[in-house]
């Protein structure tokens, strides 16, 4: 295949051809067969709302994958957000006439819960955030990709016009940067 080729769109096609691979895809990083499919869903949603925005540069399955990657992204926000807190529910009895679900926010905190953790975790939240805003942006950016957001390498370099071995160079700096500055900051207070 020359770099020339232009890809095109059938989304008439999407849900044979793309579907198992986008589903096997989503349930790997989100909890719940019904999360991973409303997911696929709203990918294929998305696409069909955003076709005239794909330019051909990519394939079909490549182009649906970042649009997951983006739904998924979303959905762990809405999850950490206070009102996608609100929304989560989990079991807090699993058998018996108690059995069901609490909404998390209004869960009963365990009996063990150690409220001293809660702030350390605030601060080492802060330490870990203010030291990744002192990398120089392109350090950063790369980690940030990498390692928090999880992209795949090869997107990365491509996004980033930049090599796998650049990608591995800087994401091993803005490491070491990171520790340098968390023992600072974190560690040795």
């Amino acid at each position: 295949m020359s770099t020339n080729t232009k890809h095109t769109l059938e989304p008439n096609k999407w849900v044979q051809l793309y579907s198992d691979y986008l589903f096997n895809y989503t349930i790997t990083r989100v909890s719940g067969s019904e999360i991973a499919k409303d997911l696929v869903q709203e990918t294929f949603f998305s696409g069909l709302k955003s076709m005239k925005n794909f330019k051909g540069l990519a394939s079909e399955r490549t182009w649906l994958v970042s649009i997951l990657k983006r739904k998924i992204i979303d959905h762990y926000r809405k999850i950490n957000s206070k009102k996608g807190k609100a929304e989560v529910r989990m079991n807090f009895y699993k058998d018996g006439e108690n059995e069901g679900e609490w909404i998390e926010e209004r869960a009963p905190n365990t009996w063990a819960e150690d409220t001293d953790k809660g702030v350390e975790n605030e601060e080492l939240k802060a330490a870990l955030e203010y030291c990744i805003d002192k990398l120089p942006e392109k350090y950063g950016m790369v980690f940030n990709m990498k390692t928090i957001q999880g992209f795949e390498t090869e997107e990365i370099c491509k996004e980033l016009d930049i090599t796998s071995s650049n990608l591995w160079v800087i994401i091993h700096r803005a490491r070491t940067q990171l520790r340098r500055c968390m023992e600072d900051n974190w560690f040795n207070n």
